[in-house]
């Protein structure tokens, strides 16, 4: 399974704000250069869809950007992944709305059980991990970095 561009953009994006948390909005050129993302116009796509989709608020005019519409510890990478990318399921037949659900082996597949065990497992893995975790472990993975720069007495 693999996630496309919208999810990791989306997630790159919201983190980067998510570490604003408190200091007023982020400009939307300030993200994208931080975050490695060369398309402004597809981020800002991207942004409006997690407007829409109450994880992000946006400010216009000058000082203006994007800002968190709760805590980092109260918003999952799985908000934004869905908001972004729909229901995560790592095969058609387990999309609500996919016609292959229909498919005659459904009653008695045993690969569907399969991927459907994956699925949650992701869906879990996306849910239970929250920007302020991400927060959290950048933070630790900056330190151990930088411990290992210091030589060895």
């Amino acid at each position: 399974m693999k996630f496309s561009t919208k999810g990791e953009y989306g997630v790159r994006a919201v983190f980067e704000i998510a570490k604003r948390y408190g200091k007023g909005p982020i400009p939307i050129r300030e993200i994208a250069e931080r975050q490695g993302i060369d398309s402004v116009p597809y981020l800002e796509q991207l942004l409006n869809k997690l407007v829409r989709g109450g994880i992000v608020e946006s400010t216009r005019g000058p000082g203006g950007g994007y800002v968190l519409a709760r805590h980092p510890d109260e918003v999952t990478v799985g908000e934004v992944i869905r908001v972004l990318e729909g229901p995560i399921a790592p095969m058609a037949c387990l999309l609500p709305d996919d016609s292959s659900a229909d498919c005659n082996r459904s009653a008695a597949c045993a690969t569907r059980l399969l991927w459907k065990r994956v699925g949650d497992r992701i869906e879990e893995t996306l849910n239970e991990t929250t920007f302020g975790d991400l927060w959290a472990e950048e933070e630790k993975l900056r330190r151990g970095k930088a411990r290992s720069k210091v030589p060895a007495g």
